[in-house]
This record gives structure tokens, sequence and C-alpha cells, in this order.
């Protein structure tokens, strides 16, 4: 499935600059909206390392309301979190109505990096893909927007991304022993991904695979994707 993306979409910096202010805009009215309407409004961030999740997210939040909603960061389970089930941290976060959530990766973890390293068991992340659909299917009944994306790059874009932090002495600390790791399992990742996008894309919570070699493409259409879901929940 990922094998057949078009990576080459691209958009220049001009159009993007035009078109990105739009699709703000348009989203800063969706707040208001949501907030009237009483709407819950979750966004799901996945994607390989150095994908732009974090440039998508600011993007995506970058003219909201900062009342209207929150951004949520996840690692490894810490604390009181391993005492629950896997899903409970995620609870906790979830939008009131009227608000909109950001989860900079989620609960997907269980069928990724879990499963790809082995934290989680066979049976454990099987079971978690009912789990999570079980899990979304109550947040749409509550009459939640979710959306889903999962920002795709290319090995050799990923390893230039890489490169390039290497070299500037303010992002090196993004680049950690873990991100080669996991980059020396980019066939078992892959296998993980398209699983995880077969079996838990749905009509109330679909998957967007986000083609984003270039970083301009991607966040334009992660927002024009959450005003278009949230604008079929409107309508």
């Amino acid at each position: 499935m990922l094998d057949k993306l078009d990576m080459s979409k691209k958009i220049n910096k001009k159009e993007y600059s035009e078109q990105i202010k739009s699709a703000q805009s348009r989203l800063r009215k969706m707040e208001l909206k949501i907030y009237k309407k009483q709407i819950p409004v979750l966004c799901v961030f996945e994607g390989w390392d150095a994908a732009g999740k974090g440039g998508a997210i600011k993007r995506l939040t970058e003219m909201l309301d900062p009342r209207g909603f929150t951004v949520s960061s996840y690692a490894a389970p810490e604390g009181e979190e391993k005492t629950h089930h896997y899903l409970w941290r995620f609870w906790r976060k979830l939008p009131r109505a009227g608000h909109l959530a950001v989860f900079d990766r989620s609960y997907y973890g269980r069928v990724l990096v879990e499963r790809v390293e082995r934290f989680a068991g066979d049976a454990e992340w099987q079971r978690a893909y009912q789990e999570i659909n079980e899990f979304e299917s109550h947040q749409a009944s509550f009459g939640m927007v979710v959306c889903k994306f999962w920002l795709h790059i290319t090995p050799e874009e990923q390893l230039r991304r890489f490169r390039r932090r290497e070299l500037d002495p303010f992002r090196q600390y993004k680049l950690t022993d873990e991100d080669w790791r996991n980059r020396a399992k980019i066939p078992e990742y892959t296998r993980a991904v398209e699983d995880m996008v077969m079996r838990t894309s749905t009509p109330h919570a679909p998957w967007t695979v986000i083609e984003a070699n270039d970083k301009y493409y991607a966040r334009l259409k992660v927002v024009e994707t959450t005003v278009e879901s949230i604008e079929n929940r409107l309508n």
C-alpha cells in the first residue's frame, strides 16, 4: 500500500503561503462553530521519525484560539500509566465537547513500536486492533470527529533529514540513537503500518496517509483534511 503512493507530490513556497493561510482561516472559523455546536475533535498524528509531525501540528494550531485546543505528546508509559490499561492515559486527554485535541503519537504505539520491538506480546497487539476500533467507535457515538494522519516519507528522504539534523546545533537533540535503531527496522515497521491502516481505518475514524516528502504539501494537506472532516460533521 505505502509503496504505491506518489511521493513526488509537492507545492511551491508561494502557493503554499497563500493556501495555508486560507486553510488556517477556515479552521479558525470551524473552531468557533464546533464550540457553539459542542462537537469534540481529535487529531491523531503518527508517522516515520523526522516525517514532520511537529511542523504539521504547529501549522494546524497556529491560528487557533489557545483556549479551544490542547496538544499532548506521548512516549513510553511511565509510573502510574503502567498500572492501567494502555488506553487509560489517552482517555484522560480526549477533547471535551466543543474543543480540539491533538495527539502527537498515540495509542497506535501498541500496534507499531510495541509490536515491532516486542514490548507487547503477540496476543496483546493483535487484540489491540479491536480494542482501538471500539475505543474510537465510542468517541464517534459521542459525536467526536476523529482525524488520523500517517505522515509518510521515503527512507531516502528520512536519511537526508537525519543528516541535516546532525549538522544543525539547534536540532541535534531531535536525533537519537533510537531513531537510528528504528530506521534499521523499516521493513518490520512498514508491515506494521500497513496492517494498522488496513485494520483500523473505519468510516467514523479513517486514516489519511500524507505524502510528506515535501513539507509544504504535507502541512497543507493536514490542515485542509481537518477542515473538511469538521465541515462534513457540521453538514
